[in-house]
């Protein structure tokens, strides 16, 4: 990889923010532009960034205060879209992956996770814009097997079109507008329509959103990222 990944850190705990940081400065492709220990102060920090400055990704602490990570994650998506979010967090349960899916983060990594995992994360995210390990794969296959939850994470009014699951096919291979116009025969203007349409469809913001329900719906897999 001859891209440089920026990194931006937000965590109350001091010792977790100079040991994550510590790690990433072992790793010549990834290194970290700003830090953080609450939210607000992050949300200030980050709105005086240029462009140059700004983090690829942002990897968030769930308990914090004033501002614990799920008001963060919020904020950020609302401000930031194409910002990529990786939790970072302790408790690691059905419930939160579902609800930070909802959200459009990119990842969700446990504390204990070990150097080879977090590494991993952060390329895989970069790259493609989402990462799960064989654990998150299982517990979202779990989480969608009931019909409500299933609702209640991409609340869907109808279902996706053939030539809409086309474009996500598309969409999750990082082609633009333009290649995949051409790939399909149909004008970029179509393209950009059936993105708006398809993320209307799924209630999703962005498209990490559009990768993640493509996955947890089979309709793209993670073997081909």
């Amino acid at each position: 990889m001859n891209h440089q990944i920026k990194i931006a850190l937000i965590d109350d705990e001091q010792l977790i923010l100079e040991g994550v940081k510590m790690l990433l400065s072992n790793e010549k492709n990834i290194s970290v532009c700003l830090t953080s220990n609450n939210g607000p102060d992050f949300i200030e920090k980050l709105g005086s960034l240029s462009a140059d400055e700004f983090p690829h990704i942002a990897l968030v602490d769930v308990q914090m205060q004033p501002m614990n990570g799920f008001e963060l994650v919020e904020i950020l998506k609302e401000k930031y879209p194409d910002l990529r979010i990786i939790i970072l967090s302790s408790h690691y349960k059905t419930s939160i992956l579902g609800y930070m899916v909802k959200l459009g983060v990119s990842a969700f990594l446990p504390k204990n996770s070990d150097r080879k995992t977090f590494i991993d994360a952060i390329t895989m995210v970069y790259k493609n814009g989402v990462f799960f390990t064989a654990e998150d794969h299982q517990m979202l296959f779990t989480y969608m097997n009931s019909s409500a939850k299933k609702k209640s994470l991409f609340e869907m009014d109808d279902e996706l079109s053939e030539r809409e699951k086309d474009v996500v096919k598309l969409i999750c291979q990082e082609f633009t507008n333009n290649e995949i116009g051409e790939k399909l025969f149909i004008s970029p203007r179509t393209v950009e329509s059936h993105r708006q349409r398809i993320l209307e469809k799924i209630g999703a913001k962005n498209t990490v959103g559009i990768v993640i329900y493509a996955v947890v719906n089979n309709i793209y897999s993670l073997d081909k990222m």
